[in-house]
């Protein structure tokens, strides 16, 4: 028997882990245990606790509760507190998922105690070293002993990096697996109806009072072009960075909310038209669902996405938002296969065991 330690500490994580847990409770639960440790990044209810129970994915057999700190701090605590749970255990590998300060702290502290991490999303690359999510990925990259790619563009992406090859798994994404399996209960979920999906939430963006000035102004420019509110549910940082602008833009036109659980995602984005956002999970999940995209940021892990004319990058400019809204109104991503074929987690599994 194979036991693993799963690392989360993020809403997108808890996300992605759930399909791994799913398959391993449902095929392989003769050959594989996980424990899962939550540092507890995200720590309200809403960022996190509704997750689990939600997606029916086991409770953490552990949580540092490390909460909100400055990168450094926060991660020191995380790699601390990891660092004695893999010490007092015996586990045979540890998973970790995308690129928050979570995944970091994890491959860090199993690396130092010489147990094999597994990086599910390897690969990707922004080409962007000023955003932290950026050296995140590349330094988890380099101390994973599995690097599950998500793409075709993430496996030549550690190629181009010199990896071994026979480190390297085209996996397919895990996210895919979860839009497929959970959409159908979805439809139980609905939020307030809306056209038009927004989501703001990376340190990019919501640090720098021009830069999200700008972004809201363009998402209420949207809203009013188009007649309808905008759905912006708001992370609880985005939020207090918003009640801190002194002078504030015009916000008549959006409509501000808590954070979303996932299936009330999955429920808002059947129902809209666009989707604006920030997030690299936000934007598969629009894809997979056939909805187009603006990207807010000046470029995308995913360039999948915007290679299929489905999203847009543009940034914080509120003229290129706003043209890039009314150019994908009426647009249909196309159908891809460049994301897998919804059994990412079982070649995980599969390749781990």
């Amino acid at each position: 028997m194979i036991n693993i330690l799963t690392v989360v500490g993020a809403r997108p994580q808890f996300i992605k882990a759930a399909a791994i847990s799913h398959v391993i409770k449902e095929k392989y639960s003769h050959q594989i245990t996980e424990d899962l440790l939550h540092t507890g990044q995200h720590y309200d209810d809403n960022m996190s606790g509704q997750f689990f129970s939600e997606l029916n994915i086991p409770q953490p057999k552990y949580n540092l509760g490390v909460g909100s700190a400055p990168h450094g701090a926060q991660t020191a605590a995380m790699l601390k507190g990891i660092e004695e749970i893999i010490l007092s255990n015996h586990y045979d590998g540890m998973l970790v998922y995308g690129d928050t300060n979570s995944t970091l702290a994890g491959a860090l502290a199993a690396s130092k105690q010489h147990l094999p991490v597994y990086h599910v999303e390897a690969g990707l690359r922004s080409f962007n070293r000023s955003m932290p999510e950026e050296i995140n990925r590349i330094v988890t990259d380099h101390l994973s002993s599995l690097l599950f790619a998500p793409t075709a563009k993430a496996v030549q992406n550690l190629r181009n990096e010199g990896f071994p090859e026979e480190d390297i798994i085209l996996s397919g994404d895990v996210m895919l697996d979860n839009v497929l399996h959970y959409s159908p209960l979805s439809s139980f979920h609905s939020p307030l109806s809306t056209s038009i999906l927004a989501t703001l939430h990376r340190d990019f963006n919501t640090d720098h009072t021009e830069r999200l000035t700008n972004i809201l102004s363009a998402i209420n420019s949207i809203g009013q072009a188009f007649n309808t509110e905008v759905l912006l549910p708001l992370h609880p940082r985005t939020k207090q960075h918003i009640d801190s602008i002194t002078s504030k833009p015009d916000m008549t036109h959006i409509h501000t909310i808590p954070p979303l659980s996932y299936l009330q995602t999955l429920a808002a984005l059947r129902q809209a038209r666009l989707v604006l956002t920030d997030s690299g999970g936000l934007q598969k999940e629009a894809f997979f669902c056939g909805k187009p995209c603006v990207i807010l940021r000046p470029e995308t892990e995913w360039t999948e996405i915007v290679d299929a004319g489905a999203a847009i990058l543009a940034d914080d400019s509120p003229s290129l938002i706003l043209d890039a809204a009314k150019k994908l109104w009426s647009t249909t991503p196309p159908a891809s296969s460049a994301f897998g074929d919804g059994h990412a987690a079982e070649k995980i599994i599969e390749k781990i065991l």
